[in-house]
């Protein structure tokens, strides 16, 4: 990983992937910003980290929150990678899985004010812990730890150093490669973006005689395609339903059949198809693997036939073939390891960290203080929500959210355009969202002349109120890849009734009047993602006596935009006084 060149041998990003993503832009888009979008996508092989295969049982939780284990399973690193710059470096497990959340913490200062709760901060999508903590000049964490609160900051599965090993003896050097990686890989993103002309080409297609073709190994085409339909035909372990299996096979099919040169011989490939969906739609049993291998053996022999028939012959066929293999095989792989949404995230992550913290704080009432940034507050929304209904008290004694609502249907969110994923059948063609590599790809054309994606800037934060070497790091570093069922999910909070669970059925929103939290609700005035009209929508289903909501900001200036509120840099004034002072209050109540 020293090197980072992009070569033909180690592309890792599928081709399939990055054309399902490119198509999933809206065509209204200006020219630069499809550019600067088709470049990250290509991008992604630096920042898809690897994931070990996700457990089935992760997809089937309770409509409960989980009540997690004991922490034998959890550990504290006794050395830190350098990408953490917390006092210490934890982790927990999260009960049924292989998954080690990482968890930094921060020792009150021994000068400030003796705390009764512990502080837990819960970051927004697809974002790491660096974001709570820039710079020693810049790092909410380090304030609230200074203002005598034990801070703890979460990052939930597949962000920053949270990591997938079965052994606990190796989170010490997975966390160390993973720090070793974002930092390389967010250098080598802003370095290729910086060297590379924005320009919208379409992929070179090569014209080559016979005498340059490889040679045709028929035997190993054949039985890589076989393993490839027999993995659909057992529904990638549970993972992919009937119907899921059906769409990605026609997809695959759909590949292949523009490596059919000679139209003459569409006919047989269409009925060659049509037997191997029935076999991959039926039940596996001891003879489907042999008719698979039959009918892949004939479809090989077809794509053959094709390529003999045509003069002069296109790139050779082995070449595309197993490509083509490869590439969806890559794309099934994506929908395993990225097989998550907001629930597990709720009923799973949150209830094991908060476990974790409680156990090696012991406050005696049990209870945390928690703070939530944009997704991170609607996670403490959502618990509130189902513990109001479930008839639970909540361990936590206040909450504070910061550019944050469970639904947004009334608000001019900008996230109504950015978001195109509307069609559960899209988590399939893209089942991540390479969050960080798009942003990275545009960060040189929101920074520098000729400013044509500047509003993205404003998307972040308002003008002036970040340094720009603090922004950058904040781009480059703090943002991870997004599985698309969790943003399928998320979109739901666009819809009439508010955010809902993965069933559909309940409304996170429904519940919050129960609640007997106090919170307190902040809003930047220039907040493009989530407007005060939202944060506000939300905060008014609390009950009046529990709910404080405010909007930073003033009409001339200044300007607080989406994570201005947690890096802005009069946060410190005017920001983190106001939460210091409402979590004071209920931390000695």
């Amino acid at each position: 990983m020293e090197s980072l060149k992009r070569s033909k041998t180690s592309r890792t990003t599928p081709t399939f992937f990055i054309s399902d993503l490119m198509a999933t832009i809206p065509p209204q888009f200006p020219f630069e910003i499809r550019s600067a979008l088709r470049r990250a996508a290509s991008s992604t092989v630096y920042l898809l980290r690897p994931i070990a295969t996700v457990t089935p049982s992760l997809r089937h939780s309770t409509s409960k929150l989980l009540r997690p284990r004991a922490f034998s399973s959890s550990v504290k690193l006794p050395t830190k990678p350098p990408l953490c710059t917390a006092d210490e470096l934890h982790y927990v497990t999260v009960p049924n899985s292989d998954w080690r959340l990482a968890l930094w913490r921060y020792f009150p200062s021994p000068q400030a004010p003796t705390r009764n709760h512990p502080l837990l901060l819960l970051s927004g999508v697809g974002t790491n812990a660096i974001g709570y903590d820039l710079s020693p000049g810049c790092s909410f964490a380090r304030h609230m730890s200074g203002e005598g609160y034990e801070t703890w900051i979460l990052e939930v599965r597949g962000a920053g150093l949270s990591t997938r090993v079965s052994d606990l003896k190796d989170v010490q050097d997975s966390a160390h490669e993973l720090s070793r990686q974002i930092e390389s890989t967010a250098k080598a993103a802003a370095k290729e973006a910086k060297a590379t002309d924005v320009t919208d080409s379409a992929p070179d297609v090569s014209v080559v005689g016979e005498a340059s073709a490889s040679a045709w190994d028929e035997s190993k085409i054949v039985a890589r395609l076989t393993a490839t339909f027999m993995r659909l035909s057992e529904r990638l372990s549970g993972f992919l339903s009937e119907g899921q299996s059906v769409f990605m096979s026609a997809k695959l099919f759909d590949r292949i059949a523009m490596l059919l040169e000679d139209s003459r011989l569409y006919e047989r490939f269409l009925e060659i198809r049509s037997k191997l969906l029935s076999l991959i739609e039926s039940r596996q049993n001891s003879g489907l693997g042999n008719q698979i291998r039959e009918l892949t053996q004939r479809l090989v022999n077809l794509l053959d036939d094709g390529q003999r028939s045509v003069s002069p012959q296109l790139i050779d066929l082995q070449e595309r073939l197993t490509s083509t293999i490869e590439d969806f095989q890559k794309q099934l792989d994506l929908i395993v390891k990225y097989d998550w949404d907001f629930d597990n995230y709720l009923e799973e992550d949150v209830p094991a960290a908060i476990e974790y913290v409680r156990a090696q704080c012991k406050p005696k009432d049990g209870k945390l203080l928690a703070i939530g940034h944009s997704m991170g507050g609607i996670l403490l929304y959502a618990m509130l929500s189902r513990c109001a209904f479930e008839g639970r008290e909540p361990c936590l004694a206040a909450v504070a959210t910061l550019a944050s609502s469970l639904d947004y249907t009334t608000s001019d969110s900008a996230l109504k355009l950015l978001i195109p994923l509307v069609d559960p059948a899209q988590a399939l063609s893209v089942p991540v969202v390479p969050l960080g590599a798009l942003l990275a790809a545009a960060y040189p054309l929101s920074s520098r002349p000729p400013y044509v994606l500047s509003w993205l800037n404003d998307l972040i934060s308002a003008t002036d109120m970040m340094h720009p070497e603090q922004l950058e790091k904040l781009v480059l570093n703090n943002f991870c890849t997004i599985p698309a069922k969790l943003l399928i999910q998320l979109t739901t909070a666009f819809r009439a009734g508010g955010l809902r669970d993965r069933s559909g059925k309940f409304y996170y929103k429904d519940h919050l009047s129960r609640t007997s939290v106090p919170v307190l609700a902040l809003a930047g005035d220039r907040d493009l993602i989530c407007p005060p009209a939202a944060v506000e929508d939300t905060a008014k289903l609390f009950p009046e006596n529990l709910v404080t909501y405010k909007v930073l900001g003033e009409p001339d200036g200044p300007h607080y935009a989406h994570y201005d509120l947690v890096g802005g840099r009069l946060a410190v004034e005017q920001v983190y006084p106001c939460i210091t002072e409402f979590l004071s209050h209920h931390d000695s109540a």
